[in-house]
């Protein structure tokens, strides 16, 4: 039986137990939540499957171990007691990344630099050379995380962070992370089987993921991984994702419902078409001209709608008592909606007031820095039963997988490789 190894999974905060469960769905063993991501145990095999195939995790992460590190002579003599020479040799290029969280350190490029220079030291004793660092495409990535005096080194799998599909080729100002939504694609339980609307669309993220999803496409299908050259896993790193990608693009699908995206700014419905063919989905995904706040046209039969509608920094003048003006009216017109399932990522403290319904689920989560509300809504329809689907019991809203260990409080923060 082949060896599992320990990894850990990073992911949006308040997206931990969807992430457990999706990894659990691609073979994952010994699933524990933790803050900002997922400890687990995977064979090689079913780690690069993670790394193909997760939607929701930002980075997969080979831990190498946990020191007090003290100071600026304490950080260098822990990272130089990791056996480095086992996971590089003087011809590999690496990067080290540092992220700090309640330190005595103010700037992560200090701490970075002291990892660099242990590794390297320790390199230089043990092999008589040294690796050179490439910032850029490096073969190995090293991820340091520091909280308060307590040293994480591990190494990053994927390489470039797992939201960058390559298909974001035209922005438009706040987009939301690729990992974050396909994560809220889960909350609402969409599967790829009923039609998707986005009618503030933006840049099309909402909708590309779910397309990804209808077309049953692996998001990290046209990306390589850094683990594919590290140098003592990656020529067999790369026969099992030859493999694995040629799996995947066997059991694509032709999607069968319509996807559709509005929203009342040219440049973001350009820059949504843009994205959407970078993503190879222009023949599933439309978009339209389009005013959330007054009717568009929307599929018949019903469907998911999910949106993410401006927090108050673009929506103009008028402050506050603005933002209220245009979230009551959006609220007004998704209310005329029977039989669609709606949900809203708000992050604005005044927008379910405002939005005037009573939402029949909701979820914590953060938008990077900011703590946003998922909230769930279904027009049109009598209540639910907690068994029926769309019910808050049903979308696992508040429910935790069984076997899969929940967050505790104190563990609630900034992500802890």
């Amino acid at each position: 039986m082949a060896e599992r190894i320990p990894l850990f999974a990073t992911t949006a905060r308040g997206t931990e137990d969807l992430l457990a469960e999706e990894l659990k769905e691609l073979g994952a063993k010994r699933i524990r939540q933790d803050r900002g991501g997922v400890r687990f145990l995977a064979t090689l095999d079913e780690a690069l499957r993670v790394c193909l195939w997760s939607r929701i995790a930002m980075r997969v992460l080979y831990p190498l171990g946990e020191f007090e590190a003290q100071g600026a002579e304490g950080l260098y003599e822990a990272a130089a007691s990791v056996p480095w020479e086992e996971h590089l040799t003087p011809e590999s290029t690496f990067a080290v990344e540092a992220t700090l969280r309640d330190t005595e350190h103010s700037h992560s490029g200090f701490v970075a630099l002291k990892v660099k220079d242990a590794l390297v030291d320790r390199m230089r004793g043990t092999l008589g050379a040294r690796p050179d660092v490439n910032t850029r495409s490096p073969d190995v990535s090293v991820v340091a995380h520091l909280a308060r005096e307590k040293l994480s080194l591990s190494l990053d799998l994927c390489g470039e962070p797992l939201h960058r599909r390559g298909y974001r080729v035209r922005p438009t100002p706040a987009p939301l992370k690729e990992t974050l939504a396909a994560a809220l694609l889960r909350a609402a339980h969409y599967t790829g089987e009923e039609a998707l609307v986005d009618p503030m669309c933006g840049s099309g993220t909402l909708l590309i993921e779910g397309g990804l999803i209808a077309r049953r496409r692996a998001p990290g299908i046209g990306r390589s991984f850094a683990v594919e050259r590290w140098p003592h896993l990656g020529a067999r790193a790369k026969e099992l994702l030859e493999d694995l990608r040629a799996d995947a693009r066997r059991n694509e699908r032709k999607v069968l419902v319509p996807l559709r995206g509005f929203d009342k700014d040219p440049e973001a419905m350009e820059a949504a078409r843009r994205n959407v063919k970078a993503a190879r989905l222009a023949e599933e995904i439309q978009i339209a001209e389009g005013d959330a706040t007054k009717p568009f046209p929307i599929p018949e039969g019903g469907g998911l709608l999910i949106t993410n509608p401006p927090y108050g920094e673009r929506i103009g003048s008028g402050g506050q008592k603005g933002m209220k003006a245009f979230y009551f009216k959006l609220g007004e017109n998704l209310q005329e909606l029977d039989g669609w399932r709606v949900y809203v990522l708000a992050g604005n403290p005044g927008f379910e007031s405002a939005f005037h319904a009573r939402p029949s689920s909701r979820r914590d989560v953060w938008n990077g820095p900011i703590a946003c509300t998922l909230l769930g809504y279904r027009f049109g329809a009598p209540p639910l039963t907690s068994k029926e689907p769309g019910s808050e019991a049903a979308l696992g809203m508040a429910k935790q997988p069984r076997d899969v260990a929940p967050v505790r409080p104190e563990d609630e923060g900034e992500e802890e490789p």
